[in-house]
């Protein structure tokens, strides 16, 4: 297992610049339109003929939400029109039987996941027909292992609603919460009690759920050490298995919603910095591993275990036990991952819709990763994971000599290591307990699409802390 995280404000303070989240690599900026439909149709044709066919993890977004968050920076459409869920279901069905009848049929389904958006804008009905449908189209495992997963919102689900979705087979889920002080609930538009987040935490322990998660934010308008302390406080007595303690990005320029939010009523830096010190300690001290970028875990969970067995992955759904699958996106803006490519839907819901109802798969845009990026991904896959460089399994793998091939990478880490964020050992270069925090930074300085490590980064990526 990687060290503990160690918290360190001034060396945080000196790296918190903005750069990728590295749920993919090359990230999504770089993707382009001339990858376009044939090209993924080909894409997998070629998976299918693989000596060994990956099994897949499929992921449905579904982009409704009934209001905005003022913090939300994700693709979602804010409507109370429940038809417009119906009329979304009706292209989402064609969408998966074109995609389903590119895949070979020994193919498995071992993941099914719905995030949005707000998924359960979708009533359990609803929910459960697209289960069934991607069922019927794919061929969707039975085994023990198998993961049907989905985002939900507390405020608009109830304990009964839980119930049925136990009953459709759905075994984890992630709940909402971001932070439960009232007068921060109020800055972002997203009220919601203690008492109905507890009650759907205690339907998915009743009906047996594999995980519940729960997301947190630090860095919201208005929030504190004392609130958000409390809400700490609240969330670890209920003990779910994992939670995400996600760090605000302001970007009011790419997402409007944003605007909402009073840029004076935001901590400042080093008062941000405190929030995530306290959440760290708090976490730490109640028995959960530090999984990487903004996640934790349960020494018991699936996630935990994986990491201590090398089976951890990281992709566009965040970390997973499913390191071996092709993920394919179905449903406005999802991002697939097959083979060596990705491929992106069109992320307007009439570009999408336009596309279904003329027959074409909806890709926007796309990229096939050279050799370099494959090397590049795999390495910071790695990293990502399990806060290391394999030197030597690298060396091994791609038949390169790492110090000559990675020289100038290794020039960009050498105020890391001076720092202490890394240490170099025989045959790896490991993340301190110092580094764990800031492996952003360091999956930067072997990103080749950054203008010399940390220069020319585009205005939508995030800030590392």
């Amino acid at each position: 297992m990687p060290d503990a995280p160690a918290f360190d404000p001034e060396l945080l303070r000196r790296y918190d610049v903005s750069g990728p989240r590295y749920t993919s690599y090359p990230t999504a900026p770089q993707f382009v339109p001339s990858f376009d439909e044939h090209a993924l149709r080909e894409t997998v044709r070629e998976s299918n003929g693989d000596p060994i066919p990956r099994p897949l993890s499929v992921y449905v977004h579904v982009p409704f939400c009934t209001t905005p968050c003022f913090y939300c920076a994700c693709n979602r459409v804010i409507t109370r029109d429940r038809a417009r869920g119906d009329a979304y279901l009706v292209r989402l069905y064609h969408e998966i039987e074109m995609t389903a009848s590119l895949f070979d049929r020994d193919r498995e389904v071992v993941q099914l996941h719905f995030g949005g958006g707000t998924p359960n804008f979708l009533s359990p009905a609803q929910l459960g027909d697209v289960v069934d449908t991607v069922r019927r189209q794919f061929r969707l495992s039975n085994l023990p292992d198998r993961e049907i997963s989905i985002e939900i919102d507390p405020r608009v689900v109830s304990p009964d609603d839980v119930t049925a979705l136990a009953g459709i087979g759905f075994n984890r889920v992630s709940l909402g919460v971001q932070d439960f002080d009232a007068r921060v609930q109020k800055a972002v538009n997203r009220i919601q009690s203690v008492e109905s987040t507890l009650s759907i935490i205690d339907a998915c322990r009743k009906h047996r759920m594999r995980s519940v998660s729960v997301d947190l934010i630090y860095g919201l308008p208005l929030q504190t050490e004392e609130g958000f302390g409390r809400t700490l406080d609240t969330v670890i007595a209920a003990r779910p298995d994992r939670l995400a303690i996600y760090g605000y990005a302001h970007l009011p320029r790419v997402f409007k919603a944003q605007q909402q939010i009073v840029d004076a009523a935001l901590p400042l830096p080093a008062a941000k910095l405190k929030l995530l010190e306290l959440a760290i300690r708090r976490l730490g001290d109640s028995g959960y591993v530090y999984i990487g970028m903004d996640h934790f875990a349960l020494p018991e969970d699936d996630l935990a275990r994986a990491q201590r067995t090398g089976a951890l992955h990281r992709n566009f759904m965040g970390y997973t036990t499913h390191a071996h699958s092709d993920l394919v996106g179905l449903g406005v803006s999802a991002i697939s991952h097959i083979g060596p490519t990705f491929s992106q839907n069109h992320r307007d819901i009439e570009s999408w819709q336009a596309a279904i109802d003329e027959g074409r798969l909806p890709v926007m845009r796309g990229m096939r990763l050279s050799a370099d990026d494959r090397i590049r991904a795999d390495l910071i896959q790695h990293l990502m994971c399990h806060a290391e460089i394999a030197v030597s399994s690298i060396e091994r793998r791609y038949g390169l000599e790492f110090d000559a091939y990675f020289s100038d990478a290794l020039r960009r880490l050498r105020p890391m290591i001076d720092d202490g964020l890394l240490r170099i050992e025989r045959d790896r270069i490991v993340a301190t307990s110092q580094g764990r925090l800031l492996l952003r930074n360091i999956a930067m300085c072997f990103d080749r699409y950054l203008d010399k490590g940390v220069g020319t980064i585009p205005i939508n990526f995030s800030r590392a802390i």
